[in-house]
């Protein structure tokens, strides 16, 4: 059985260059009734082209699962290091020596 369980281990190779990572801070997902696709783009400052970095296409399975597995390892993550701050959700400072006439 040990065996067994061995042979229908999966083994994963990362290769250098893929293990470099690519940058990107925008993500687009358009999707089709077959398959959902994810384009990762990175935005530069002042730049008014971005390219994308990289797509990804996924059955819809495959999407739900890794959707799934996002919100598990957040949820890791932010027990971990807290909440992670989105920035339209953190709060507006308060307004000192603002004086106004109505």
């Amino acid at each position: 059985m040990e065996n067994q369980e061995m042979n229908n281990q999966l083994q994963i190779e990362l290769k250098e260059d893929i293990a470099q990572g690519i940058y990107a801070n925008l993500a687009v997902i358009t999707h089709s009734s077959s398959e959902f696709i994810v384009d990762f783009v990175r935005v530069m400052p002042g730049m008014p082209k971005a390219g994308v970095k990289s797509r990804i296409v996924l059955a819809p399975e495959h999407a739900k699962r890794l959707l799934r597995a996002l919100e598990e390892n957040i949820g890791k993550y932010e027990r971990t290091f807290g909440p992670i701050r989105l920035l339209d959700e953190q709060p507006i400072p308060p307004m000192t020596n603002v004086k106004g006439e109505a």
